[in-house]
């Protein structure tokens, strides 16, 4: 019997639990991805807790643009309920008005981009504020663990809106990014014991 003429039965992606249209069935418009809505303030940890949420979930590619919608259509009406799924998603933990401002928007993908345009672009009043905020602040009656956390988080923030640049060049050897990361965490920690309370110079 000649292989070549046996027709393989269709596996529905939505079936498959290795696909990224897969939905499980506790998967629903109204599960709240992370656990505090964005309301325009502080867009770099909610992007990253989405990022992990919807990577977790394997959807990812939906609004990285690495998932297009497909033009086959035993694929077609998979993406199309992943991505009304994962637009809900986004959309409940949005306040209400950044939600009403996305509403009509038909995918998952162009609602990011949108976000990331408005929001997610380095500016000279957001770094000025994270500065100003690492400038005031001080260990007061924290601990160090407690006080470091507060500085780290900062810089986490600073690093998402300005991050180091990174080398392109072809087999570079000249290690010019480890050279800058190693300089910034330096002025980092002498930065961390200048704002010590006077009780830990000795330390």
């Amino acid at each position: 019997m000649d292989s070549t003429n046996v027709r393989m039965p269709f596996l529905d992606p939505s079936q498959d639990h290795i696909s990224p249209f897969y939905l499980h069935p506790s998967d629903n418009p109204g599960m709240k991805l992370v656990s505090e809505k964005f309301n325009g303030i502080g867009y770099g940890d909610w992007k990253r807790s989405m990022l992990i949420s919807l990577s977790a979930k394997n959807k990812l590619g939906f609004v990285d643009g690495s998932i297009e919608k497909p033009t086959d259509s035993n694929f077609l009406r998979a993406w199309e309920r992943c991505n009304s799924m994962i637009i809900s998603w986004i959309l409940g933990v949005l306040d209400h008005n950044l939600a009403r401002s996305v509403l009509y928007f038909g995918t998952a993908r162009e609602i990011w981009v949108n976000l990331e345009e408005r929001y997610g672009a380095s500016s000279g009043t957001v770094l000025y504020a994270l500065e100003q905020a690492i400038n005031e602040l001080e260990q007061g009656v924290d601990g160090i663990s407690t006080f470091y956390t507060k500085i780290k988080r900062l810089w986490d923030q600073l690093d998402d809106v300005d991050p180091l640049p990174i080398c392109q060049c072809t087999n570079c050897n000249c290690n010019i990014v480890q050279k800058m990361l190693k300089s910034q965490q330096d002025k980092r920690l002498v930065q961390f014991l200048m704002k010590h309370n006077d009780g830990f110079e000795v330390v």
